[in-house]
């Protein structure tokens, strides 16, 4: 059988900033037709190396040589790359949330006569890519109403307008549930099929394991592997030892828990959509969790967990919420951000660029952000007291920077997660809230992660996890409550929890619900 011919090569690519080499003589082959994938740790250089290739760090910007199709391109911005073939979808989605579907599509590539847009081209042609990616909307539907799977199909819906050749997806189902992560790679699988490669940049590796073709390991800025999975059998601890140098024996940090006395409790609580205000989001959840446990949501995207979370956190999202917490046995009031750290309480959001972090902001200030009062005298910031603070919290989490006051922004995804984390630690909570505390970040920080909260577990702290991830649930949790459609269908301790256990409990919910609306 003809082996593919080489559709990408990226030769010596070197690309420096002040005082760091963030890619160190790189190469990168991508065959006609194939799923590459490229994996490293946070702050390898993956992204730095996709941004050369897709013109976002201009030619003259870097050393060494790009050939697409046997040619040498000189890309000097995204417009370049994009009309050779090449189109990049960004972990943070770049679409426009309150124009349409067929807006977003065609946004700055609108199908015109004379001058003026021709909407019913841009609407035929919006229906055609659609059906590409199966997706059954409206081209006249608001990007704003979909979900984030349905928006990632939108941006490849996007690429395919563009007639791409080779599609790089950073990250593409951080932010998806199993069921829309299956979906997404099938839809890679159906373009290798008709000759369209892609590059894929993930911390999944189950998922990587499963579509790549081939697999280009970066490790501080220099290729260290390259590995083909049609002649070798590849498993995930190999890919593990080529990105971290070492061995990573468990995924996650062994303990025996010892559950004390109740420490965080929610009674009957109820949670109404803030601009749908008919729509009740979470339906009388009742949750316990002890200090020394850590206890996990599952559930699928839409089931309610981030609202059921970021509602009982100073009620920062919601209308028309009803029900009670309790902390350490008595009621607490959260019905604003500060009451609710004032009782105890932290919450680490899932989109920490967002809303966890000022990203242009330095790592000193942001630890400080959630207890000024812990840096101040006479409520004066005292800020050697608050450079202390941080270069303590720097040293215990092990947060990979120059110096505290370096910008958050220019750190890598687990370190910013780790001044999250050093954030509300410093506000010393009772009950610490996480949802997906591990997006985006790689093997080796998730570790780090999972040891944290071990050893808070073990510090008595009372954590509360929530997860898209089956497998770092069934890890971490020694109970898991599994939440479908705002309510709570089942309650499982470790010996009883699992995948299947957790996905029959959702099933057997969801066909519950559809028995109960068919009769009424």
């Amino acid at each position: 059988m003809k082996e593919p011919s080489s559709l990408l090569d990226m030769r010596g690519i070197r690309k420096t900033f002040p005082g760091v080499v963030a890619l160190d003589h790189v190469n990168l082959s991508v065959r006609v037709g194939e799923i590459h994938a490229v994996v490293g740790e946070n702050g390898a250089g993956k992204s730095t190396l996709m941004k050369v290739l897709s013109g976002v760090y201009p030619h003259g910007s870097y050393e060494g040589e790009i050939r697409f199709d046997g040619v040498e391109r000189r890309f000097t911005g995204i417009a370049d790359s994009e009309e050779a073939g090449i189109v990049i979808i960004h972990q943070e989605l770049a679409l426009v949330p309150l124009l349409s579907i067929a807006e977003n599509i065609f946004l700055g590539n609108e199908p015109a006569r004379g001058g003026v847009i021709d909407w019913t081209i841009a609407y035929r042609k919006t229906q055609e890519l659609l059906a590409k990616v199966g997706l059954a909307e409206s081209p006249n539907t608001l990007v704003t109403h979909l979900g984030t799977g349905k928006q990632q199909l939108v941006e490849i819906a996007k690429a395919l307008s563009k007639k791409v050749r080779l599609l790089i997806l950073d990250e593409p189902t951080a932010s998806l549930n199993e069921r829309d992560s299956d979906a997404l790679l099938a839809l890679l699988l159906e373009f290798k099929a008709q000759g369209i490669a892609s590059i894929l940049i993930s911390h999944k590796l189950n998922e990587i394991s499963r579509v790549a073709d081939s697999i280009t390991v970066l490790r501080d800025g220099s290729t260290v592997e390259n590995l083909d999975c049609r002649r070798d059998t590849v498993s995930e601890d190999r890919i593990i030892r080529a990105m971290v140098g070492r061995e990573l024996k468990d995924r996650y940090p062994r303990r025996t828990p010892q559950p004390g006395e109740v420490a965080f409790e929610v009674r009957d609580w109820r949670v109404f959509h803030p601009i749908h205000d008919d729509r009740m989001v979470v339906k009388g959840v009742n949750l316990q969790a002890r200090r020394g446990e850590i206890v996990g949501i599952a559930g699928l995207m839409g089931a309610g967990r981030t609202e059921l979370a970021m509602s009982v956190f100073g009620r920062s999202w919601g209308h028309r919420i009803s029900g009670e917490v309790r902390v350490n046995g008595r009621s607490v009031d959260v019905s604003t951000v500060q009451k609710a750290i004032a009782a105890g309480l932290a919450y680490v959001t899932e989109d920490r660029k967002g809303l966890g972090l000022v990203l242009e902001d330095s790592i000193q200030h942001n630890v400080s952000l959630a207890n000024l009062a812990g840096v101040s005298q006479r409520a004066v910031i005292d800020r050697g007291r608050e450079y202390v603070v941080a270069s303590t919290w720097k040293r215990q989490l092990n947060i990979r920077c120059a110096d505290v006051l370096q910008r958050v922004v220019n750190l890598s995804g687990g370190n910013q997660q780790k001044v999250v984390l050093a954030k509300w630690l410093f506000g010393k909570p009772e009950v610490l809230i996480l949802d997906e505390p591990t997006r985006g970040i790689d093997v080796g920080a998730k570790y780090e992660i999972y040891s944290l909260m071990a050893q808070l577990a073990d510090e008595g702290k009372c954590i509360v996890m929530i997860s898209s991830e089956m497998p770092e649930l069934l890890g971490m949790c020694d109970r898991i409550y599994v939440m479908n459609e705002g309510s709570f269908v089942a309650e499982l301790s470790g010996p009883q929890a699992s995948q299947e256990s957790i996905m029959r409990a959702i099933m057997r919910a969801a066909q519950k619900d559809k028995a109960v609306e068919y009769h009424a």
